[in-house]
């Protein structure tokens, strides 16, 4: 049973990725970055819709698809079979707590706590994998072209400071799949890697989240750059 199912990940990936692109007639765009070097690395992007890692994953070169794993919410991704199903058998996502029940949100690097984001992603990282991360930590739904960082991302660069942090920036998919849309729209979009980062000697939080938001915003098409950040 469990290598049929294996064999219908695999099928569901290819279908996916095929409509995906299909519909978005998506570029990838390597600035600064060879796709191909043997590096771990950390993509963080914008993020403005659930098909946004997979946008991301569709454009990788086959090999690191297969070491690449999408953080995603455990509450949207755990809501029913088919979610279930393609979050963590299609996609291999890492599904992580957003939120405690009844409690605020769970502490990025709790030490103390399994479920802790941070532990969990570091150990992924251990195992070999590379992830994909958005750092924003909820869809961006308003008119700003990126809204503030979570720590997260500034605690991942100090528990792992050798792996490649990307920046990776897509262009016009929310316009796809806009929130509460079921039929996508077929438009062209972008996806554009940037120059790796990783956390500078005594570069403290606040510092290296600005860095990181700005080397994501650099990374915008022209004709959005006369939208105030």
């Amino acid at each position: 049973m469990a290598a049929i199912r294996a064999i219908l990940a695999r099928i569901a990936a290819r279908i996916l990725t095929f409509v995906a692109r299909a519909i978005t007639a998506v570029q990838p765009l390597w600035v600064g970055i060879d796709p191909d070097a043997p590096r771990q690395r950390v993509y963080f992007a914008n993020h403005a819709s659930h098909g946004d890692f997979i946008l991301i994953w569709s454009v990788l070169p086959p090999r690191l698809q297969r070491l690449t794993r999408p953080v995603a919410g455990a509450d949207y991704w755990q809501r029913g079979a088919l979610r279930r199903f393609i979050g963590c058998e299609v996609f291999g996502a890492l599904l992580i707590r957003r939120q405690a029940e009844g409690a605020g949100p769970l502490p990025p690097d709790g030490r103390d706590d399994p479920e802790a984001p941070i532990p969990r992603m570091a150990a992924a990282l251990d195992e070999g994998s590379s992830l994909i991360l958005f750092p924003e930590g909820t869809r961006n739904q308003g008119d700003a072209p990126l809204l503030p960082f979570r720590s997260g991302l500034y605690h991942l660069a100090r528990a792992r400071p050798q792996v490649d942090l990307v920046p990776v920036w897509i262009e016009n998919l929310n316009r796809v799949l806009p929130k509460g849309a079921v039929v996508p729209v077929p438009l062209m979009c972008k996806v554009v890697f940037g120059a790796p980062l990783h956390l500078a000697a005594g570069e403290d939080k606040a510092a290296f989240l600005a860095r990181a938001r700005a080397a994501l915003l650099a990374l915008r098409p022209r004709q959005d750059a006369q939208v105030a950040p």
